[in-house]
């Protein structure tokens, strides 16, 4: 990648007000990676969708507070922007309702998603966002598009009853990084006959399906990341947990900065544990990071 252009990445899926009992934040997996992402010093694509709705109007609004661009931010006249119903455990762990048919899940092809898909070093999709078969196409589309020097990177959201093995396989198949948490493997691991250690069912979900990165995130426990024959496994940041919404996807934002700049992998580790652990210190999923975080890892 050239050192003087801006990293460009792209986030696909849900777009979603999280309503908690205080009142709702802005977020959803791919927004929250975008709003990292983009604070860490990428240029961010969203590709999702919203109602003609005031909650769609304030999504804009939110979206260019954290400088994420809002090209592909499609607007519905026909289906609401989406809402979660968040419960918060008084350990910080949220729970989740979802609606059943939001504008993200109709997304439609248009012609600047061929340039965005070409010039993209990080692609970012899961797979609630692919609840229904229209938005399945749209991101199998656009993955199949992308560059094949891109990082196209698996984030895995268990939000049942939306999780198949139909939307699961496919999609590990169209990435090279998976990103996944001590809640989804064992998920992973029933559907795909994992056996052994932890480090041993990363290796064998790597192989399977020929991912380049396997990043596994375990809370106030840190996370390990695999890559070819080289396991990084780090300790937890310990800090005062407010709420644990949206740590996972700082986490990833952080991470595929540290692989696109090809820094160390223990280090990449040890920072994006270091992002994660300062979102669960704050409210709500997308916090201004401090200025030592974003000049951590090189642009």
């Amino acid at each position: 990648m050239n050192s003087a252009r801006l990293p460009q990445m792209v986030a696909i899926g849900e777009l979603l007000w999280d309503v908690f009992p205080s009142g709702p934040r802005f977020g959803g997996a791919p927004v929250n990676f975008a709003c990292h992402a983009a604070a860490l010093g990428a240029e961010v694509s969203l590709l999702s969708g919203v109602g003609s709705d005031p909650l769609g109007d304030r999504a804009f609004q939110e979206l260019e507070r954290h400088v994420v661009q809002t090209v592909g931010l499609q607007r519905s006249e026909n289906y609401p922007t989406g809402a979660v119903q968040v419960a918060v455990s008084p350990a910080g762990q949220p729970s989740y309702q979802f609606g059943e048919d939001d504008a993200w899940d109709h997304l439609q092809w248009f012609d600047h998603c061929e340039t965005l898909a070409g010039n993209a070093d990080v692609i970012c999709f899961g797979s609630l966002g692919q609840r229904r078969p229209e938005s399945r196409k749209f991101i199998e589309r656009f993955i199949k598009a992308t560059s094949q020097h891109s990082w196209r990177v698996f984030d895995i959201n268990v939000r049942q009853p939306f999780f198949h093995e139909d939307v699961v396989s496919p999609s590990l198949g169209w990435a090279n990084v998976l990103k996944l948490n001590d809640e989804e493997l064992p998920i992973l691991a029933r559907m795909f006959a994992l056996a052994g250690p932890v480090e041993a069912q990363l290796q064998q979900l790597a192989r399977r399906f020929d991912l380049s990165v396997v990043a596994f995130t375990r809370g106030p426990q840190g996370a390990l990341l695999v890559r070819d024959d080289q396991v990084v496994d780090v300790a937890g940041v310990v800090v005062e947990v407010c709420d644990t919404v949206g740590a996972g996807d700082a986490f990833t934002a952080a991470m595929v900065h540290g692989l696109l700049a090809e820094v160390d992998l223990q280090a990449v580790t040890s920072y994006a544990c270091e992002v994660a652990a300062f979102v669960c210190s704050q409210v709500g999923a997308t916090p201004d990071l401090p200025e030592d975080l974003i000049c951590r890892i090189p642009k």
